[in-house]
């Protein structure tokens, strides 16, 4: 079958091209990411597979469907950026690799937290410098440290057990309790306001729904600890950033360190180090020395780039074979 490819790099079409050597799908990869004037690129394509910066709504669903396309294969577990409700009117299926690696990410999301807290950045510019001076460089033990994880699956569980390896009680808050968080010693559940209020550490994990949707705001800051720290690896929407920066310029919020962001979509996974970035509110959030962010690398691992080269030509190869779709996302 043939697949189209949008928002690919050099990396994807080598994992995907590893994963199809059994399976024989005709892939073709477009750099451009998937919209109105984009779509009809995949013209002969009855798939068409997209990343999280690809837009699949409105007019662009209705130029794939006119065009012949019936699934739409999404490299990623979040699908907040389809509008499903279009595709099942126009009779497109939807299917999206829901776990890749955990570890990956959780991972990624605890690098961020000792990057922050021991100022690592600062560090080592300044040993490039020949400036060994530890002034400015003062961080604290995670050990006993209180880290609160909103978002209790398989991602927000791997982090939780990260840091319980450092020596943290970790609090979790989650619409629907993870039976194995549980079951994590020196772990309970409480709800948002409490793990807001004690927790020192606080990190993102939760998928972007309405209910969602700028979860981190004035309000649910001002019910933070003083000074805690916040990581987000999960979806840029979840943290009103115009609110971040006031926490962060009032003090509430001590450190901020995020590999998403909500306006991403015009910068992410793109070189712009020759242009002038016009988004003012990025920054000034790359202004401040308590921030750290990095450009949604946190999938960025060869174990989850192979299962999700692997997980996607699944999906195609069951869309293909006119079977049911292990992995499709279903309109609720």
């Amino acid at each position: 079958m043939r697949i189209a490819f949008f928002s690919a790099k050099s990396y994807d079409r080598q994992f995907f091209e590893l994963a199809n050597e059994d399976r024989r799908h005709q892939l073709v990869f477009f750099e451009d990411p998937l919209n109105a004037d984009t779509a009809i690129l995949a013209h002969d394509c009855p798939a068409v597979c997209i990343f999280v910066n690809d837009r699949a709504e409105g007019e662009t669903l209705e130029i794939l469907a006119r065009q012949g396309t019936r699934l739409l294969a999404l490299r990623c577990a979040g699908f907040n950026h389809v509008d499903l409700k279009q595709a099942q009117a126009l009779g497109v299926k939807v299917a999206r690799v829901p776990a890749y690696s955990p570890y990956a990410v959780a991972e990624h999301a605890a690098g961020l937290v000792l990057a922050l807290n021991r100022k690592l950045y600062r560090a080592y510019n300044r040993v490039r410098d020949d400036n060994f001076s530890l002034d400015g460089l003062l961080g604290f033990d995670l050990y006993g440290a209180t880290v609160g994880v909103v978002g209790t699956g398989k991602i927000g569980l791997a982090f939780a057990r990260i840091m319980q390896g450092f020596g943290c009680r970790v609090l979790g808050y989650d619409a629907f309790p993870n039976d194995a968080f549980k079951a994590l010693p020196q772990a309970s559940y409480v709800s948002l306001e409490d793990l807001l209020a004690q927790s020192d550490i606080i990190s993102l994990h939760c998928p972007l729904l309405p209910e969602t949707h700028y979860l981190i705001n004035a309000e649910t800051i001002a019910q933070m600890k003083p000074g805690a720290m916040l990581i987000n690896t999960s979806r840029g929407r979840l943290i009103d950033t115009s609110a971040a920066i006031a926490g962060i310029k009032s003090g509430q919020i001590g450190y901020l360190g995020i590999d998403v962001y909500e306006q991403e979509d015009e910068l992410f996974f793109e070189d712009h180090s020759d242009s002038i970035i016009q988004d003012d509110t990025f920054q000034l959030l790359q202004s401040f020395p308590n921030v750290f962010i990095t450009a949604h690398q946190g999938f960025f691992t060869r174990n989850a780039l192979t299962e999700i080269a692997a997980a996607t030509l699944a999906n195609a190869t069951e869309f293909e074979k006119g079977q049911p779709l292990t992995r499709e996302v279903i309109l609720s």
